[in-house]
């Protein structure tokens, strides 16, 4: 008999076989004498009839498949028959067969809450989702009360793939429309009506409803989870937030997701806030310790960071929890990845962070003593790279040079990762004129690489050739429409050269829509309505950039407005400030000196 299934037809052949022994069977079944004892739902003829379809379906013939399976679903009126012959029918794209199976399923079963998502989700999928109304009413109404808010919040995702968002978004609020008094599902069916209408790209109506259901119960985790999806831009959804955290601090998740938002626009500054809170709420949970670290180096706090990181290695190394709950997971600034996902990949990111913060306050034998500990092939680059800073900062530029040159090249990216950080070793040390040449030869290499283009143009402008590095910007935005910083660092150039004013404010105001809330792009801003004489405005958004950011280049603008605005001891703590950042800082250099200011 094995032989059988290999022979040509054998399947086709066997079907048949067994397609008379289960008319046999029922004829039998039929019969006075058959016997009435059964000990399971899957008798001989269910058994078979089963073993046909799959034997179809493996032969190619889906058609009878989905026809015999879905004959015994009925029968039998079975929840996982019907499933499966919904999924044979979905299986080889046969829409309409699906939509039948999924019909003939809720008529047998119509309490099934599985046959009701089926049923809707098909019917979005063959665009036809208005008449999803009744089917999605029908299914909240049989969904058992202590679940019906957990749903509704969930009832977006089933037009995910809907091309119509505002019918989509109007299918919703008609769903929840009989839910929006009662206490228990009031708060998540404005969520769920919010993020349908977020969805359609209608941010207004999306934040009214996130504040309506905030208004109603602001420990309610739904509206700030639906806010934070409205930031960065929107002051607003930023409030629900804050509220939120503030009525329920243990809310981690909710926070954990707000650092990463704050992060990604690079407001550092409160990002830390919000990572201290967290790490004294649970000091025993590791990734948060790693990022605030990397939030510290950036805002060259060297001291802060050197503690924070140094809590994430004890914790990790002596079996602390190295990690917090599912999807609570928190990474350093301008990683668009997850946190590290093993100890060792985190305390990889923490040597390198470790030496950086060295670095920053000059004690370079200490930064080469923690880039030691980093013995990871994938990193060994970014290694030598920071070994050649701490040589060049050293004097030793030849030698640094050298040591990035001499890394191997393990991939076609590492060759040009290797020109970006020499000339980034280069740019350390203000050495523009070959810095720019490395850049330029990278870009005769690699042509059209909007990263180096971008370097290059930064280069351009550090040598006043002003004119290469409008072409150069002008050229990335060619190739990237929305690369904001490029927008931004042309825009700030026509402002700090008191140039085409009003078009350096609309490329400005073009980064800043791509990149809302950017502290350096809400600087720029700053900067070109102080260059056109709207003092007030200029004051208000630079306060809102140095707060998000307190970088020495934003502390130098804030304090020349401040200065000129007659606040002289305000602007002198500000600048203060700024230097204790970064002493060497060129622009506070410069303002400090043209202002014939002594702190």
């Amino acid at each position: 008999m094995p032989a059988l299934f290999h022979r040509p037809g054998a399947p086709r052949a066997l079907a048949a076989l067994l397609a008379s022994i289960v008319l046999a069977q029922g004829a039998a079944a039929q019969s006075p004498a058959a016997t009435d004892v059964a000990n399971s739902g899957l008798d001989a003829q269910l058994f078979y009839q089963l073993l046909i379809g799959e034997i179809e379906l493996r032969s190619g013939e889906a058609g009878t498949a989905f026809e015999v399976v879905l004959d015994a679903a009925r029968r039998n009126k079975d929840e996982q028959l019907f499933r499966r012959a919904t999924d044979i029918a979905l299986q080889t794209r046969a829409g309409e067969q699906a939509l039948a199976a999924a019909k003939a399923w809720r008529a047998s079963l119509p309490s099934s809450l599985e046959a009701h998502r089926y049923l809707v989700q098909l019917l979005v999928a063959l665009n036809r989702a208005p008449e999803t109304l009744e089917p999605l009413r029908s299914l909240l109404s049989l969904t058992p009360a202590e679940e019906r808010a957990a749903l509704i919040i969930t009832l977006p995702r089933f037009f995910s793939r809907s091309a119509d968002r505002t019918g989509a978004a109007a299918l919703v609020e008609q769903a929840v429309q009989p839910y929006l008094d009662a206490s228990e599902t009031r708060v998540a069916a404005r969520v769920a009506m919010g993020r349908a209408w977020l969805e359609a790209k209608d941010a207004p109506k999306a934040l009214g409803l996130a504040q309506a259901a905030h208004g109603l119960d602001v420990s309610a985790q739904g509206p700030a989870l639906l806010a934070l999806e409205l930031l960065p831009g929107n002051p607003g959804a930023e409030a629900i937030v804050l509220g939120h955290l503030k009525a329920k601090p243990d809310s981690n998740g909710v926070r954990v997701a707000f650092v990463r938002t704050l992060s990604a626009s690079q407001r550092y500054a409160d990002a830390v806030v919000q990572l201290e809170t967290l790490t004294r709420s649970d000091p025993k949970v590791a990734p948060p310790w790693l990022t605030l670290g990397a939030l510290q180096v950036e805002l060259r706090h060297p001291n802060e960071a050197a503690a924070a990181l140094k809590t994430y290695v004890e914790l990790v190394q002596t079996g602390g929890a190295p990690a917090m709950q599912r999807g609570a997971s928190v990474s350093a600034p301008d990683d668009d990845d997850e946190a590290p996902v093993t100890a060792d990949e985190g305390l990889t990111q923490a040597w390198l962070l470790l030496a950086q913060a060295s670095e920053q306050k000059g004690d370079f034998k200490t930064a080469e003593s923690w880039l030691a500990k980093v013995d990871s092939p994938q990193r060994a680059l970014e290694v030598q790279s920071r070994r050649a800073s701490l040589l060049a900062r050293q004097g030793k530029l030849r030698e640094a040079r050298e040591l990035i040159r001499r890394a191997p090249e393990k991939s076609a990216d590492d060759a040009r990762a290797k020109l970006l950080a020499e000339a980034q070793v280069l740019r350390d040390v203000k050495q523009w004129g070959d810095a720019n040449t490395i850049l330029a030869q990278a870009n005769q290499k690699y042509p059209n690489d909007v990263d180096l283009l971008y370097e290059q143009s930064m280069m351009a402008e550090k040598l006043n050739r002003l004119d290469d590095m409008e072409r150069l910007l002008r050229r990335v935005i060619e190739l990237k429409p929305d690369h904001h910083h490029a927008y931004n660092a042309l825009g700030y150039s026509l402002a700090e050269r008191n140039l085409r004013l009003p078009e350096a404010r609309t490329l400005i105001q073009k980064a800043l829509e791509l990149s809302p809330g950017e502290p350096f792009i809400t600087d720029s801003l700053g900067w070109v309505e102080y260059r056109l004489g709207n003092r007030d405005e200029a004051l208000r958004l630079l306060r809102g950039a140095y707060q998000s950011r307190p970088d020495p280049e934003i502390a130098a603008h804030l304090g020349e407005v401040l200065w000129a605005a007659g606040q002289r001891d305000e602007a002198r703590r500000v600048w203060r400030e700024g230097r204790s950042r970064d002493a060497t800082n060129d622009v506070l250099r410069e303002t400090l000196a043209r202002l014939r200011v002594d702190l």
